[in-house]
């Protein structure tokens, strides 16, 4: 598919079928993700790929426990992304241009990991809504941050017609 039809594609899934997805795939993702450009080429993230079905279920519930994302307690993956410490050049810009680059990268990558989901036909859903604590004390991550969890699996729906502002309310010409 070209990028136009991957971009209409690529939805946040909450229902998703309960057959396992291969390691392959996944790894085609992560290899995506891998690929994606960062500040000073910091590349400050880790994934965490969480395929074991004891430990997807008590993370989904981690994800599911502040009233929210319900739907992670029935994923067969579940991708936890650990803020890993940015490069010195990228910790220095960072600071003298007052802008969190590592989440910026962090989106960048996630994004390449669902966008690459998408063309496999998977389907995903970003979550930065969940129990930190717990996620980190489930996976051993320690003091590092997670910012974001992501489903992964068969979606169990059909791609959702988007409801986007129009082009020309997000955007402008030479001016604001």
């Amino acid at each position: 598919m070209d990028f136009s039809e991957l971009v209409q594609k690529r939805q946040s899934d909450r229902k998703y079928e309960r057959r396992p997805v291969d390691r392959d795939l996944v790894v085609r993702c992560l290899e995506a993700a891998r690929l994606a450009p960062s500040a000073c080429n910091s590349q400050p993230w880790k994934f965490v790929v969480v395929d074991d079905p004891d430990l997807v279920k008590q993370i989904g519930e981690a994800a599911a426990s502040l009233g929210m994302n319900g739907f992670a307690r029935e994923v067969p993956v579940i991708v936890a992304v650990v803020l890993e410490k940015m490069n010195l050049t990228a910790r220095i810009g960072s600071v003298i241009k007052d802008k969190e680059y590592s989440l910026l990268d962090v989106g960048i990558a996630v994004e390449h990991f669902c966008l690459q989901a998408a063309e496999l036909g998977l389907g995903t859903c970003i979550m930065g809504w969940f129990d930190e604590k717990k996620v980190k004390k489930l996976l051993g991550i320690g003091s590092k941050r997670v910012p974001l969890l992501v489903s992964l699996g068969y979606p169990a729906g059909e791609t959702r017609r988007k409801a986007r502002k129009a082009l020309d309310e997000m955007s402008c010409w030479n001016k604001y």
